[in-house]
């Protein structure tokens, strides 16, 4: 039985099968991010922002004023007097800002592909602790048929008093522990399902593919953190927040620039009227007092954020590089040593021949399925640790 229990673990180093043959892991993804309430919410809320951006370059409202003036002497008749007025900045200023809300933008939409990376990540890794989970249970199933093989033949040695109550009652605890074991996984596949679900807006998943296939091969160091530089959402908007800082420093020089207003004036009194045009400028001596200086300090900042945090990302990825590498070596020793062994068939065929106490056959046993047990937890932490590398391809 430790054969069939070495191939389904080990035939395919990352084939799950664990799911219904409906739908495939991207398919499944794709419906996550399509149902999930939390990049809905954001979703929103980056159209809101794009609308409020947007709204930053509109024109000042016009300006309607007047003046009727009949107290006094009025020797030469009622004053009547009516402006109408509409104020702008300079016209480079709306270029240069629209140019910045497109960058602001382009920050919210990195933002959003970095969140739904996240949630992406998280189904993702819920899917593979699922199917670790059902390749436990189909292995602990087995083993609880087992078991009860075991404890229907000590019965009936105990019914002949050929053992005694000791070896009776290990072998039923033996056997209660597996079903509990089979209960307890059921359990945690329950919570994980539970998990996609509130991933999913709330809606059940159904249809999940029977394979999961995760290449061994994932690439090197270097090459994987190039295409990672790239396509990183996270990284991506670092470049983003530098570009919009970059950006404000040209809005706040185009800025500097004086204000403009035209309108019409209308003046009358005892029948003779004047009218024309209202021409005006509103020199920003004071408002845009080291504004630029404040917009070059922070292309700085960001440029110096960037950086570090880059640095930091870099080293992070190797540690789980290096850590996967290592793992994946440790699994391959574990495959090759346990690859053609059949200790669990032997272990029952001399304990069925009475060349094994219940008590020594027992310690044997649990000596291999824990070398399964963490072979199959092995397989698990390689798959995790491989969907947080090729993070940046979800």
């Amino acid at each position: 039985m430790n054969k069939h229990i070495v191939f389904a673990i080990c035939g395919c180093l990352f084939f799950v099968n664990a799911f219904s043959q409906t739908k495939n892991v991207a398919e499944l993804l794709n419906e996550i991010e399509q149902n999930n309430t939390e990049l809905k919410g954001y979703q929103a809320f980056i159209e809101s922002q794009q609308l409020e951006n947007k709204s930053t370059n509109n024109l000042p409202d016009p300006q309607l004023s007047g003046y009727y003036m009949p107290f006094g002497d009025n020797l030469t008749g009622d004053y009547t007097e009516y402006e109408i007025s509409q104020s702008f900045e300079f016209p480079t200023v709306y270029a240069s800002r629209n140019k910045w809300n497109e960058s602001k933008s382009q920050q919210l939409a990195s933002a959003y592909s970095a969140k739904r990376q996240d949630v992406l990540l998280r189904a993702k890794g819920i899917f593979i602790e699922l199917a670790s989970l059902q390749k436990q249970k189909e292995i602990i199933t087995e083993r609880r048929t087992q078991s009860k093989q075991v404890f229907d033949q000590i019965q009936e040695l105990f019914d002949k008093e050929q053992v005694g109550i000791l070896d009776l009652n290990k072998a039923k605890i033996a056997w209660i522990q597996e079903q509990f074991v089979v209960q307890q996984i059921d359990s945690d596949i329950q919570v994980q399902l539970i998990k996609l679900k509130t991933l999913n807006g709330g809606i059940p998943i159904d249809g999940v593919s029977s394979q999961l296939i995760l290449p061994i091969e994932i690439g090197t160091v270097e090459n994987l953190w190039q295409k990672k530089l790239t396509s990183d959402p996270a990284l991506q908007e670092l470049k983003a927040n530098e570009a919009a800082s970059f950006q404000k420093i040209k809005l706040e020089k185009n800025k500097v620039l004086p204000n403009l207003a035209l309108g019409y004036n209308y003046q009358g009194v005892s029948g003779s009227n004047y009218s024309g045009f209202y021409g005006g400028v509103s020199i920003p001596l004071w408002s845009s007092k080291n504004k630029v200086k404040a917009a070059e300090a922070n292309y700085e900042y960001q440029q110096s954020n960037t950086q570090v945090i880059t640095t930091s990302v870099y080293a992070q990825f190797q540690e789980t590089y290096y850590q996967y590498e290592l793992m994946l070596e440790k699994f391959n020793e574990y495959q090759t040593t346990m690859g053609n062994l059949d200790s669990e068939q032997l272990l029952f065929k001399a304990y069925q021949l009475g060349e094994y106490s219940f008590m020594v056959y027992y310690l044997e046993l649990q000596f291999y399925r824990n070398a399964s047990d963490k072979m199959l937890q092995m397989e698990k932490e390689l798959q995790l640790l491989q969907a947080q590398l090729l993070k940046h391809q979800l």
